[in-house]
């Protein structure tokens, strides 16, 4: 094999190694079913069961959800007030942008130059139910779920997530005891994933929303815990659609925009575009092998011609002067 041919396969395997390593979490994913740590439809007692009563509760009786202010728009009334009549013994905390910016301020201050930073008002709303969390620990539900059933089982678990499909988890719905070590790496993580990334839908879910918090489950999950640290996964079935479920869901996401329309699709076209990127892939490195071949390896082949060329002469020009040479060194030594 020649040595431009060895040189450009090994450029290209150290540019697949670097993107493998740097979206190593990411590609994690896609093989993470959540499956080991996941709540069993077994494991939860049946509505309105005397079971629930004899579990052992350690997540706060808190329920927490967000909203720029108090005034909640008609179509999620009805989801909060289930939550709130279903669970009358429990504190209701709703925050609201002003209430979420003080609260940084006085309880985390090291994070109010990002909290304030952030483009998006969404963002605010996504950090600041891990901050709650991580704060007073208990049970965080976004407006546009509504409760189907009290949700005390879920409160003996020390923290749990909710599984998505086909990969990932959801922020939607979480719990957690005060201070868990979860929420502790997340609220730590959120500045250094605080960037742009061109599309206003993408950046959101990268830096505060779901897929930040996937990335953060998986790494979390790499890691050996204590059994008191673990995150627990709602499944599917357990969260919304069947009579045992936890939740309910309504319209929402109003802030997503044009963009998530285009995510949403590539979302429902993945097979047409796994084998589009493979073909893409296959063209970009066919130019760029063409690119090597015309400019890279033939300026070598060049070059070592007029280098072999200037070799022939200079052994022309030896048999000359390498005699003069020896003479004169013949002629000092007598």
């Amino acid at each position: 094999m020649r040595r431009g041919t060895v040189i450009f396969l090994v450029i290209n395997l150290i540019i697949i190694g670097f993107l493998v390593n740097a979206f190593s979490t990411l590609i994690g994913l896609l093989f993470e079913d959540g499956g080991a740590d996941a709540i069993l439809r077994s494991e939860i007692p049946a509505p309105g069961s005397n079971l629930i009563d004899n579990r052992t509760q350690i997540i706060p009786k808190i329920i927490h959800q967000t909203y720029k202010n108090a005034t909640i728009p008609a179509k999620w009334k009805a989801g909060q007030q289930s939550c709130i009549d279903l669970h009358d013994d429990y504190e209701y905390k709703l925050w609201t942008d002003d209430m979420s910016r003080e609260f940084i301020v006085t309880e985390y201050p090291w994070f109010t130059d990002t909290f304030d930073s952030y483009p998006f008002p969404i963002q605010r709303a996504d950090a600041i139910r891990y901050f709650v969390l991580h704060f007073y620990g208990g049970i965080y539900i976004d407006l546009d779920d509504g409760c189907n059933r009290r949700l005390d089982p879920l409160l003996s678990y020390p923290a749990w997530l909710r599984r998505t499909i086909p990969t990932g988890i959801s922020n939607d719905a979480m719990g957690s005891v005060a201070q868990h070590p979860f929420f502790t790496h997340v609220i730590e993580s959120l500045a250094s994933y605080n960037r742009n990334w061109g599309l206003p839908y993408i950046s959101v879910m990268y830096s505060t929303g779901p897929l930040f918090l996937s990335v953060m489950w998986k790494e979390y999950l790499g890691t050996k815990r204590e059994p008191m640290e673990h995150v627990r996964t709602l499944m599917p079935d357990e969260y919304s659609k069947h009579a045992w479920s936890f939740f309910n869901i309504s319209k929402g996401n109003s802030w997503h925009g044009k963009d998530a329309e285009t995510i949403f699709w590539m979302g429902k076209h993945w097979l047409l575009l796994t084998v589009s990127g493979f073909a893409i892939a296959g063209v970009v490195g066919a130019c760029l092998w063409w690119a090597w071949s015309m400019w890279v390896m033939k300026a070598g082949r060049t070059s070592t011609g007029r280098t072999s060329a200037g070799r022939r002469k200079m052994g022309w020009w030896s048999r000359f002067s390498g005699g003069k040479d020896r003479y004169e060194l013949v002629d000092r030594m007598a």
